[in-house]
């Protein structure tokens, strides 16, 4: 009897651990779902922000590209143009009036004269505006040393505005080349020709 008592106890306390073995297992599943969850959801987020990172450093890039092309693409249409001879750029400066050199003692002569400059590109014509205070002057000491005789036919005029070209071209020339003196514009001087709309001595 007690031996039947013991086993029927025994299997009493097996059968308790067992079924304590089986609900600890039940409670762990649960847990160890969770992490992998959890694991899952961090791997996937850090996918995201990678992606996302990715992403904005290409937009940053594409748009840098795309405002250096809208930048470049001003200098490309003018030098197209320039090249293909159409389009010309001028830059227009305001009327001079100097008093000119006599050709006689006692006689005095005032030249008035509206001048435009033929610009090489876009570029060349930025930055003779960034200049014209020292493009002025220039001009106006050179214009004040001429006679009216100098100026009294086609030649003359023609010369004038050779000089006037050499003139204005040396502040915008690298200061180490050569002080311009051709009768002909070089391929990249920035000021490519002199042109009168005006010119009245009186």
């Amino acid at each position: 009897m007690l031996s039947d008592w013991v086993t029927v106890g025994g299997e009493s306390n097996m059968a308790k651990t067992v079924a304590a073995a089986t609900k600890t297992g039940e409670a762990a599943a649960p847990q160890a779902a969770r992490g992998k969850a959890w694991l899952w959801a961090i791997m996937a987020l850090l996918i995201v922000i990678l992606l996302a990172g990715g992403g904005a450093v290409w937009a940053v890039k594409k748009s840098h590209a795309q405002d250096e092309e809208e930048g470049d693409a001003p200098r490309r249409s003018a030098a197209k143009a320039n090249k293909a001879g159409t389009a010309p750029i001028f830059v227009a400066l305001e009327v001079f009036t100097v008093k000119l050199q006599p050709d006689h003692e006692g006689e005095d002569k005032y030249l008035q004269l509206v001048p435009a400059l033929k610009a090489l590109d876009l570029p060349a014509s930025e930055r003779m505006k960034a200049y014209m205070p020292q493009i002025r002057h220039d001009m106006l000491n050179l214009l004040s040393g001429r006679k009216a005789s100098q100026l009294a036919d086609a030649q003359g005029m023609e010369r004038l505005a050779i000089d006037l070209r050499n003139r204005v071209n040396q502040p915008l020339l690298d200061p180490r080349s050569p002080a311009p003196n051709a009768d002909k514009a070089g391929a990249d001087d920035p000021v490519q020709a002199v042109l009168f709309s005006s010119l009245i001595i009186q």
